[in-house]
């Protein structure tokens, strides 16, 4: 292999998939999406995520090899992070501190946890290095930004870091500048949406996908908290069951029935008035936490980038542009190219441009 070629695995794990791609540097020769059906899912309801380990990598192993690409040549395997207590912004080897940490689940189960699991399975076989690159656990806020309002409840950091990071870096990349020099906004735009605010090369404030903020196509985001609290103890539901009202079946679902945005757009086109207010209000929640992050940086902002999914509707980025455009011009990343973040991340190390950062084994969740 020539002089400063390096292989690298990355890989990132859904709720019903696993994504993928086998790089040459920045260059992805393999790109898999192994979508796991019900019927093979059905073995692994209601028990930990972790215990889906030995399936997916399989189910990798066996694409990798039908595809011709023996692990043995990879210098990295990297995975998504996943909800591990607060972290700085970085790329982790993957260590023993990591693993206890996700398999004590202290944050939550989530898919993304499986990734420090794969990387390290698969990077123990290859005798290569096993990371992960900024999980969304990645927290730089100031001490100010995490008071709520009421000493019992702490905001917390949990958000689309990888993504964001990477479409923040890209953006000041492609116009010859450093992103510590640069003040932006990210709205990124997916079955979770999360604003934030990046100044001085952190991600000072964001707004947590899971509790706070615009309603997406399935998250309810910010709510009414009395309403709240009366539809918690009203006796009429379950702990769990109000948790997925609000985060699987929330936004655009609990008021359409549908969890895709372009039925919703086919809707309005046919004239559908509910669809169209609906459409409508998620638009004007995501341009308000855009403003407020506005007054996090002062006002002065370089650009607000829209990524995610989401930013393929040329409706909503229109909407959104027509509302916060006098803040700063507003580009576009539409999708969510995690796997070139993960693989862009390994790199940095391997190339020595950014030093591996590692969890020590005391790190508090």
């Amino acid at each position: 292999m020539p002089d400063g070629e390096f292989r690298i695995l990355a890989i990132n794990p859904g709720s019903t998939s696993t994504k993928f791609a086998w790089y040459v540097n920045e260059h992805a020769e393999v790109v898999k999406n192994i979508r796991h059906t019900d019927a093979e899912m059905a073995q692994f309801r209601g028990r930990p995520i972790l215990e889906q380990q030995q399936f997916r990598c399989a189910q990798m192993e066996a694409a990798l090899a039908e595809a011709g690409q023996d692990v043995r040549e990879l210098h990295a395997v990297v995975g998504r992070g996943g909800l591990l207590p607060p972290v700085a912004s970085g790329t982790y080897l993957v260590n023993e501190a990591m693993l206890e940490g996700l398999r004590l689940a202290r944050r939550g189960e989530h898919a993304s946890n499986l990734g420090a699991f794969l990387a390290h399975d698969i990077a123990q076989k290859a005798g290569a290095v096993g990371y992960i690159v900024d999980p969304v656990s990645v927290d730089e806020w100031p001490e100010r930004a995490r008071l709520s309002g009421s000493a019992l409840l702490e905001r917390q950091c949990l958000s689309h870091a990888l993504n964001s990071k990477a479409v923040a870096r890209r953006y000041a990349h492609e116009r010859g500048k450093t992103y510590e020099s640069l003040r932006l906004i990210v709205a990124h735009l997916g079955s979770g949406i999360s604003v934030s605010a990046h100044g001085n090369g952190k991600m000072v404030d964001v707004t947590n996908s899971r509790e706070e903020g615009a309603f997406s196509t399935e998250r309810a985001g910010s709510v009414p908290i009395m309403q709240l609290a009366g539809l918690c103890f009203g006796g009429k539901y379950t702990q769990k069951k109000v948790e997925t009202l609000l985060f699987r079946d929330g936004g655009l679902y609990s008021y359409l029935g549908t969890k895709d945005l372009v039925e919703v757009e086919r809707r309005i086109d046919a004239g559908d008035a509910k669809a169209k207010i609906v459409f409508e209000a998620m638009a004007y929640q995501i341009a308000k936490e855009v403003g407020a992050m506005a007054t996090v940086l002062q006002g002065r902002v370089d650009a607000v980038l829209c990524t995610g999914g989401m930013a393929h509707s040329q409706r909503l980025v229109s909407a959104l542009t027509e509302s916060v455009g006098w803040i700063a011009p507003v580009v576009v990343y539409a999708g969510e190219d995690e796997l070139q973040a993960l693989a862009e991340g390994a790199l940095r190390v391997l190339r020595r441009e950014e030093e591996a950062k590692v969890l020590a084994a005391d790190l508090k969740s």
